[in-house]
Formats: structure tokens, C-alpha cells, sequence
């Protein structure tokens, strides 16, 4: 459950950041499985057709630019453990060889973007040295 509801918010994020005409209200619109505007093109839990079968061809969010040639995949996690890092490298791992057969049918640069909440509140060391200016302004 808490993962749709993720999915939705991101989804509407993206699609109000790109100009798209959305509601007020993230939670109350329902979102479609297909935006449009322009050269962008944003697909919800739709799968991507390529040539090749390619196992992991779903990801949460595809963002597909045609303006700028490229072709961003977004997938979500939310792990019950530790192990963070590992589910962002298993996110990655999963969607690389749909990313290969985007850039080689589409002919699009094409990026994974892992989005991982994180709920245990452990933070890495390299992520503590990036967060302590902004813990700083916090507290």
C-alpha cells in the first residue's frame, strides 16, 4: 500500500514538473497510465515493448524526451530492512538490460534512477557528509 501511494505522489510530481495539467490535489487525482505533452511522454506501470524479451520490462514511472533524445526509468523501493544500498545495485542490475534494448530500438540515451526510501533512519558515511550541512540548518 505504501508503495502506490509513492508511486502515485512521484508520478504526479513528475507530470506537474513538466508542465501536464493535473489536479490540486496529488491524492485525490487518479493517475492515468499515459501522459503526453509536447516532445514528453510520461507511462505509469506500463510495460515497455522492445525486440528482445526482456524479463524486467515494467518499471513504476518511464519518462520518455523526445526533445532531448533520452529516456529516463524510475522504479521504487521501499525496503523493511537495512540493506538500502543493495536494493539500489538490485534495482539497477534489474532494469540494465531493458535500459540496453531502449537505447539500441529507440535510439535514446537511456537512465535508470532507483528511488529508494529509506525508513530506518541509517545513513551511510558518504550520504552523513552530503546531509550535514542541511542537518545544521534544521536543528
Amino acid at each position: 500500500m505504501r508503495h502506490n501511494k509513492v508511486c502515485t505522489h512521484l508520478h504526479y510530481s513528475i507530470c506537474k514538473a513538466l508542465g501536464i495539467e493535473m489536479t490540486d490535489k496529488w491524492y485525490t487525482s487518479t493517475p492515468k497510465p499515459l501522459y503526453e505533452e509536447e516532445d514528453v511522454t510520461v507511462l505509469g506501470h506500463q510495460a515497455a515493448y522492445t525486440d528482445r524479451e526482456v524479463t524486467a520490462n515494467r518499471p513504476d514511472i518511464i519518462i520518455e524526451n523526445k526533445k532531448y533524445i533520452t529516456c529516463i526509468l524510475i522504479d521504487v523501493a521501499i525496503p523493511a530492512d537495512r540493506k538500502f544500498m543493495q536494493k539500489e545495485a538490485d534495482k539497477n542490475l534489474k532494469y540494465k538490460s531493458l535500459c540496453i534494448e531502449i537505447q539500441q530500438m529507440w535510439n535514446m540515451k537511456c537512465m535508470i534512477i532507483p528511488v529508494i526510501i529509506i525508513t530506518t533512519r541509517i545513513i551511510t558515511k558518504v550520504k552523513r557528509k552530503i546531509w550535514k550541512p542541511y542537518q545544521e540548518n534544521i536543528q
